[in-house]
């Protein structure tokens, strides 16, 4: 037996993979990947416009976070948390640094999901309030309450309808629940449903809006302009915390540091995890107020991880964070969304009907494939499976034939690179998704 199917007879055997029906899936074997790219055993390269699934912020193998993660696994792997421990504190220091207002405390998780937990369990302690608020088109993780958070269809298996959760439109202008032709009344009318929805939920029951200033999963959502001030202008006005979901748009992604540094807002709660290290090591955090920490300054707080700011994920945050700010990553990845991938993507969707729009912003975009551009109907339908997404299944193999791994989510493929990478890399991108989307343009109607 070669390696290929060594790697996958073991998989399959052994391995049980999330969001997916066990006999109906064939991964992948991967046998290594550097920088944009990963490759398979039999030698096929795969520029990867998903960054692993939305982390690899600094690509894969950045020779100094490896060099750092050796050096700190040789020094200390792992100590408890209850510790202070050198490269604990620095991590901590350097994501305050960045968060915005007074954001300066940060309590570490192993990742998003646990982020959304702790921040929703601190709103409520905080404010004595039970019920949060959240978006339907919105992910927040697979744990129990940050499941139940989620507006999208991940939610229905387990949804036991969460005593406390409570969900809402955001605005979509493209797709509009309230008829607006333009953002400005995009984002009034969200507003104003937003409020209405506070007001019958009775405010005084409420601890948090829950919201991605950039909605990931659900297509890159982009809010229009005073949207995010306007939910802080409302939650002020209630006396409800202000809960940013930054795991997925974090560190870069965007084009700033976080995504809500765009419409300068400043959250009560900011959750974060992925591009803090590009997943090298899991990690993820709650970077908390003044206001919130002092809550819970002579009150212990009822929440807690064993491997909580594990030492080794830590050291590689630090290591991270250091190269992305030595390297002007961030500002690349700006320059990249505004020089590269935006005009590029706006290009293509000129040459193919099956585009009905193009968003984003840095190194982050969708692309929103539809049937007929005047109604708007998507390529698939909502929550597709089997023969009806198949479109979507076509066009996604035509990019893999080609060399390239999409990120395919719905009627939507998502434009994700590393934050880093170069030029050369995005035009190949660009002319191998040229040729797929001419399979999704066949399927038009």
């Amino acid at each position: 037996m070669n390696a290929r199917d060594a790697v996958k007879d073991a998989d399959r055997k052994h391995v049980f993979h999330s969001w997916s029906a066990q006999e109906l899936i064939d991964p992948l074997a991967v046998a290594g990947a550097e920088g944009p790219y990963f490759w398979d055993y039999d030698g096929n390269r795969y520029l990867d416009f998903s960054s692993a699934l939305v982390y690899t912020n600094i690509g894969y193998q950045h020779p100094k976070v490896v060099a750092a993660i050796q050096e700190q696994a040789a020094r200390m792997c792992t100590v408890a948390p209850g510790f202070a421990v050198d490269v604990r504190s620095e991590a901590a220091r350097l994501i305050a640094e960045r968060t915005p207002g007074d954001l300066d405390k940060i309590f570490f998780t192993n990742g998003g999901a646990e982020a959304v937990e702790n921040a929703v369990r601190m709103a409520r302690l905080h404010t004595g309030r039970p019920k949060v608020l959240s978006a339907y088109r919105s992910y927040h993780g697979a744990t129990s309450t940050a499941l139940n958070l989620t507006g999208d269809p991940r939610r229905f298996g387990t949804d036991s309808a969460t005593a406390g959760v409570v969900h809402f439109w955001g605005p979509f202008r493209y797709r509009s629940p309230f008829y607006a032709t333009t953002e400005a009344e995009e984002c009034a009318r969200a507003l104003a449903h937003l409020e209405d929805t506070i007001v019958f939920e009775g405010a005084q029951s409420v601890a948090a809006v829950l919201l991605e200033p950039v909605g990931g999963a659900p297509g890159v959502l982009v809010p229009p302009a005073g949207y995010l001030a306007g939910v802080r202008e409302i939650c002020d006005r209630h006396g409800i915390l202000l809960i940013l979901d930054e795991v997925m748009v974090g560190f870069g992604r965007t084009g700033r540091w976080f995504a809500a540094d765009h419409w300068e807002v400043v959250p009560d709660l900011m959750t974060f995890a992925k591009g803090v290290n590009s997943g090298y090591v899991p990690l993820g955090g709650v970077a908390i107020s003044a206001e919130v920490a002092e809550t819970f300054a002579r009150r212990p707080y009822p929440g807690g991880l064993t491997y909580s700011g594990h030492v080794l994920a830590c050291a590689t945050a630090v290591a991270t964070l250091t190269t992305m700010a030595e390297e002007g990553i961030v500002e690349q990845s700006a320059r990249t969304g505004e020089q590269l991938l935006g005009p590029g993507l706006r290009a293509l969707a000129e040459r193919h009907p099956s585009v009905g729009e193009v968003r984003g912003l840095g190194t982050f975009w969708a692309l929103e494939l539809v049937r007929d551009r005047g109604t708007r109907e998507p390529l698939v339908p909502f929550n597709a499976s089997g023969a009806d997404a198949a479109p979507m299944g076509a066009f996604a193999a035509a990019c893999k034939k080609g060399g390239l791994w999409p990120l395919v989510a719905g009627n939507r493929v998502h434009v994700a690179p590393a934050c880093n990478i170069g030029a050369d890399d995005v035009a190949r991108g660009l002319e191998i998704l040229d040729s797929a989307l001419s399979v999704a343009d066949a399927h038009m109607a």
